[in-house]
């Protein structure tokens, strides 16, 4: 392979990406400079539950909690004491 070659090759292919890179920089700058679209108002994330729906869910995990604690006194459970 020639050397020479191989240098000019890689010189045009840096000025090729140098003016690919001022390009992109320029529509950087262009799209900067336009107005934001003001939000739409969406929310992102959870949606909020209603009072019924927190109600339910409370009434869900006490029972499992419930549950959970006489499953444990029952047993021996795990040795806490190290």
């Amino acid at each position: 392979m020639d050397l020479y070659k191989a240098i000019r090759d890689l010189y045009a292919e840096k000025e090729r990406l140098e003016r690919v890179i001022m390009s992109l920089e320029e529509l950087q700058r262009s799209s900067a400079a336009a107005p934001e679209l003001p939000p739409t108002g969406k929310r992102r994330g959870r949606k909020s539950m209603s009072a019924d729906e927190r109600q339910e869910v409370s009434e869900r995990m006490k029972k499992y909690w419930a549950k959970r604690r006489k499953k444990e006194s029952r047993g021996s459970g795990p040795d806490k004491g190290d």
